[in-house]
Formats: structure tokens, sequence, C-alpha cells
């Protein structure tokens, strides 16, 4: 009998056909060469059209197609294409777009983009021969070459080992499973939802950094650290420079020295590539004078039009102002004079650091003086707690999921409380301490960001003026609190000598540089009430501290207890947790019957941990220095959010301020230090709640 044709697949692999010997003829997929994972690594630069296109006569039992060496893993099986995603992969080939589109930021040193690069390089294999790796785009991992200013970072030749891929991540039923764990993006099919969430990159124009207090602890600490991780992962464009301005007197060698010292030791710094701090040493440039005269500017000025070259003709300029708040008003007016906030020949924006004012008339009277110079769009007042992942996944939670949005509201929620604790004490910074106070320094910005994103209406769409129109909604709608009513709904505390973590430490009236009779709180805990249909009854209990037993921040979400007890015990109340830091993440109690005879139940916890994502969080200013270079204003409150925020705390702290008339001696120290503060912060919830032990 003849033996029938074999049709072609779809999928592009013919079917076994019977030979006229009896043997059927074998496929390609299925040849021993297959057998190991394909390599993922770069290719040689002059690898010729025919290396990376085999014919299907090459490929046999006898010789094996030249291939790039491998990279060392366990074995694994030939890589069969079975299901349909698979077959979609083989048949059509990987993308590899430019690293300022598709890396993606959040890992410690970013590895995951290397990887991510690496997978996408691999072209699947033609009919009949074997995949060949192609030239691989490597990204901040492996360094990546591009233009500075005068400087470029050439990758080494090889994937740093941190990045290779092992035999676990490729499974030999779906190379595309292997793909998009590492973060990739497959043609025709999905992400992996672990990873489908991470932000894709955004780079700016060319543009300069200019710090002024560049010599200062949070440019030392946070503000280096952070662009330095940026510029490592290629998301600062192809021609960048940062000027650092200060009053110390310091030559640019000097500058370099000093800022090279400070990502050597930071904490805060993601690992160094071989050569990166060398490079990134050649895009750092020092100015230094009285901020007050007109000096400084003028160089500042010069400064920025040397770098017009560099930079296509734009003359982009971000401001950062990491100084005391005394000098945010003469430092923008300085530029003003000069001209430096005018955009007909590149962008320019301004960051001021908290806080914004120290109080609400000066607060007002600070932004009366920067809008003087500035318009508000130019203007980006920065709070690092936007900046964390955390507290932006808190809209993510609500309004990406259909089951949280229908509850998140005054028929099933009983309370909302705010926790951010500390454990530590003044750490060197009583100067500071002793004028703001724990309202100054976290009541009014911080906490009051969270609370506004907690209690916020869904925004008509995920941009800048949608979302803080709803946050300035719901700040509008919080009670405030006249002076009668502060020892009602308000309890501060300053921590005493104590005992944290088996050691003794200090009462604040102890600490270095602090008054013996001082008053300044160190605690505070405040009920605030919500003027609207969505939380008219739910009170939001706000507290923060120093010297408590942990650092933690965490937003938590009490609902009702059921309306009917029909098992035995206490019925507990659900509660929806959300882990600011650290330990990032989110859970949910809920009661459940333990195994057994009886119907007892038993308070239980689902967690999830956002390290699930296989990536470390980034840096908060990070992304909010990203941010402003790309002019994404979202995640910066506006000049009404922070007019409203002092509106809400103005009566805690006429009533707390020492030279306030309505001012009472407080009774302090009121806690130990390692305790979770005054016994009169437990009273503050009533008979029927208490704080969640963290």
């Amino acid at each position: 009998m003849a033996a029938k044709k074999a049709s072609p697949r779809k999928d592009g692999v013919k079917k076994d056909s019977p030979r006229k010997d009896g043997k059927a003829k074998k496929t390609v997929v299925t040849e021993k060469p297959a057998k190991k994972a394909a390599p993922v690594q770069a290719a040689p630069a002059k690898a010729s059209a025919s290396k990376r296109a085999l014919s299907k006569k090459s490929v046999s039992k006898k010789s094996a197609a030249p291939v790039p060496a491998p990279i060392k893993a366990a074995p694994v099986k030939a890589i069969a294409v079975k299901s349909k995603a698979s077959k979609k992969a083989a048949a059509q080939p990987v993308s590899s777009p430019a690293i300022e589109s598709d890396v993606l930021p959040g890992a410690a040193g970013h590895q995951s983009a290397a990887v991510v690069q690496a997978a996408k390089s691999v072209r699947p294999a033609k009919k009949g021969s074997t995949p060949v790796a192609s030239k691989v785009a490597v990204s901040k991992a492996a360094g990546r070459k591009r233009s500075n200013v005068g400087t470029s970072l050439t990758p080494p030749a090889d994937v740093p080992a941190a990045t290779q891929i092992t035999a676990p991540q490729l499974q030999a039923d779906n190379l595309i499973s292997a793909l998009t764990t590492l973060g990739g993006e497959a043609s025709g099919d999905g992400p992996n939802p672990f990873r489908a969430g991470m932000r894709r990159s955004r780079a700016p124009e060319p543009a300069t950094l200019v710090i002024f207090g560049a010599t200062g602890d949070l440019s030392r600490r946070k503000l280096l650290p952070a662009v330095f991780g940026l510029w490592q992962d290629g998301l600062l464009g192809s021609a960048f420079n940062i000027v650092g301005v200060g009053r110390q007197e310091m030559s640019d060698e000097q500058f370099k020295d000093y800022a090279i010292e400070a990502l050597r030791t930071s904490k805060e710094t993601d690992a160094p590539q071989p050569g990166s701090l060398e490079k990134f040493r050649e895009l750092l440039y020092y100015e230094f004078g009285d901020f007050a005269a007109d000096d400084v500017y003028g160089r500042l000025k010069t400064q920025l039009d040397e770098a017009e070259d560099a930079h296509g003709g734009r003359k982009n300029a971000l401001f950062y102002l990491s100084t005391p708040p005394s000098l945010f008003e003469p430092i923008s007016n300085g530029l003003g004079r000069l001209g430096l906030q005018d955009e007909s020949e590149g962008w320019r924006r301004i960051i001021i650091e908290k806080p914004f004012g120290r109080d609400l008339a000066s607060a007002r009277h600070l932004n009366d003086a920067i809008h003087a110079v500035w318009n508000e769009s130019q203007v980006y007042r920065i709070d690092h707690y936007l900046g964390k992942e955390t507290v932006q996944n808190l809209m993510a939670i609500r309004f990406g999921n259909a089951i949280f949005e229908p509850l998140w509201n005054r028929s099933f929620v009983d309370h909302i409380q705010i926790t951010n604790a500390e454990d530590l004490g003044l750490e060197g910074r009583a100067g500071y301490y002793e004028e703001a106070g724990v309202v100054r320094d976290m009541l009014q910005n911080h906490l009051m960001q969270v609370v506004a994103i907690t209690a916020m209406e869904p925004p008509a769409a995920f941009d800048a003026d949608s979302i803080r129109d709803e946050k300035v909604k719901a700040l509008r709608a919080i009670r405030r609190i006249p002076l009668e009513r502060v020892p009602e709904v308000a309890v501060r505390g300053q921590y005493g000598p104590g005992t944290l973590d088996g050691e003794h430490v200090p009462g604040y009236r102890e600490e270095p540089n602090v008054g013996p009779g001082s008053s300044t709180p160190t605690y505070v805990a405040v009920k605030y009430e919500i003027d609207n249909w969505r939380w008219q009854g739910v009170p939001f209990y706000v507290r923060s501290g120093k010297r408590l037993p942990k650092k933690t921040t965490e937003i938590a979400v009490v609902f009702k207890r059921p309306p009917l007890g029909l098992f035995p015990g206490g019925l507990e109340r659900n509660v929806l947790a959300f882990r600011i830091q650290p330990d990032e993440g989110v859970s949910l109690k809920f009661s459940s019957k333990t195994p057994g005879q009886e119907n007892v139940l038993r308070e239980v916890i689902m967690d999830f941990r956002y390290d699930a994502f296989g990536a470390q969080l980034e840096s908060p200013y990070s992304r909010l220095i990203l941010d402003a270079m790309v002019g994404d204003a979202t995640l910066f409150p506006r000049e009404d959010e922070v007019d409203q925020a002092w509106q809400i705390v103005s009566g805690i702290l006429e009533a707390w301020d020492s030279a306030s008339p309505h001012h009472t001696q407080p009774d302090f120290p009121n806690y130990q230090a390692g305790t979770w503060g005054p016994k009169e912060a437990e009273e503050l919830l009533g008979p029927d709640r208490r704080w969640r032990r963290l």
C-alpha cells in the first residue's frame, strides 16, 4: 500500500511519515543534539549568517550545530513543543527592545533586567535548525554601553554569574514559562503574573541634575545612591550629569572623591559593576557660594550652557533643594533672578524637600514665594513615603480588585488604624527635632498622605490631576479639630529611659543637645473623623512615635464583626493589613474552624509578601527622582494638598505649642523607651477597640 503523504502542520513541524524500510523519519525536535537547553549568552559579534541559520541537513547524530559555550547548568531534557504557548514561541521570534523601554527596575543591582534581555535574545529554532543565541542587549546588571557627558559605560564580555539561567528555569515542557518567569514577555502569551505588575522604565530626555546641599546628610545617604542606581540601570538617558551646589568650599575633584566615598559606604547603593564608579565620577561637578548672592547661580548657568552640546541642544535641568527649609525661598529667588526657571530652551523643574513650612501661615507664604518664580506645573514637593511601592500598592489593591472596593466603606469597616513606629531615637538630629516634633515631622506630611490615599474615592483616570483631586477631596472632608477638642481626640507623649533589645537607652531629655525640660513630643496618636458618605462614623486612628519596640509602618482596615454569633466563643474582626515597611506585603485575618468534632473557630492569616516578585524594592527616591525627570507629578503633593494637611493639624499644634497661650505643660516623660506609648493612647480607641500588636 502506498504511504500517505504527511500534511504540513500549522506550527511548522512535520508529522513522522513511514519510510520504505519501515522506519519512521526523525523530526528535528527529537534529535539528540537538541537535548541540551539552548545556551543563553551573547554570540560572537562576527558570527556569520551560516552559523546563525543552520540547514536541516547539518543536524544529525554525528554532527551537532556549532553553538556558543553553554552556561553551566544541570542537563535538562530536550524542549518539546507541546503547548499552544510553546508552539507560538517556536514559530515567532521574541523581540528585544531597547533598554530604555524594557528594563525592569526594582531589583538590587537590577540583575533581573540582564536576565530578561538574555532570555529575550534567544532566537527560537527555525524549522529544521537548532536554536542559536543572538546578540544580547546587555542591561544595567551587565553594564550597557552608552554615551554620557564625555564618558561611556562598556559592558563586560560575559553576563554576570548572578544572571545565569539554571536548569529549573528551563522546563522541558514550556520554554515560554522560563521566559516569562524571568520577566520577559513572549509573543502570543501573557507575562508571569508575579512579574507583570512591575513598572517599565521611562527614560527621560538628557538633563542636568542640580543638587543644592550636595554635601549634606540627605544627599550623602539617599540622593547620590538613588541617582547612581538609576544611572547604572541605564534609566537616565544617553547624556546626563550632576552638579552639586553647596556653601562649603570644594573643588570638582574633592566633590568627586566625597561622592564616590559616599557611594562606597552607603547601604543604599546598588552593587557597583566593575568600572561603574569610575565612569560615574566623570559625571560629577561642583559649585559653591552664598545662596543669597548671584555668583553661584551665574556659574551654575554656565554649567548648563556647557552641557547644551552633550544634551542635543537642550538645557533640561532638575533642581533638587536638599537644604534646611530656611533656604528654600532664597534659592528659588536666586534661580529666578538668573532666569534659570525659564523653559524656552528646555524643561526646568524644582524639587522641594519637607517640611514645606512650619505651620499653615508659613506654608502659604512659601507657596506664594515659589509661585512668584515658578509655575505650579514645575514644582515637585517631595514626600518619600509616596515613593514606597507598598503605599502605591494600596491603590492597586483597592482599585484593581473587585472584591475589596465594595467593602471599603462604613457599611463593612469598623475603623482604620495607621501606625508608624520607630525604634530609634534622635540619631544626632536634636536641632531639627526640637523645632519640629513628631507632628511636623510625621503627622502633617507622611501620615496625612497615607490617610488621603486610604480614604480617597476612585479617580476618573490614573493620572496626576485625577488622583490628586481625589486626595484633596478626602482631606477636605476630615473634620477640623478645634482647640477645646484636642484633649479628646489627640494624645502626645515623650519617651523616658528604658530598655530596647536588651540594652538600656536614654530618655529624650537625656539625648545630646536636648534641654532638660523640653516639652517636644516624640509620640502622637490622633482620632480623625471624615464627614462624607463613604466614611461617616468610621474613625481613622493614626499614631507615630520614637523609641517604640520595633520599626514598622502599617495600614490596617478593621472590619465589623458578624451580626450573629453562630459558633461558640467571641467573634473576632477581620483585618486587611498593608505592611509598608519592613517585610512589605499584605495580609488578611479571618476565622476558620479548627479540625475536630467541635465547631471551634480560630484566627488564621493569609499573607502575601512582596518578595514573591523575586526583586528587591527600589529606593523611593529613585522612583521619585525619575518621575520628576519625566514630568510625572502623580506621587508629589500639590499646593492645595499641603494647605489642607496644615489646616487639619493646626489645632493640635496651637494647643501643644509652648509659645501658644492655650498651651498646658505636659507631664513628660510619660512612656518608657521600648514600650508602645502612653496609656492614654489605648484609651483613645474606647472600650471595644485596641491597637494592633505589631
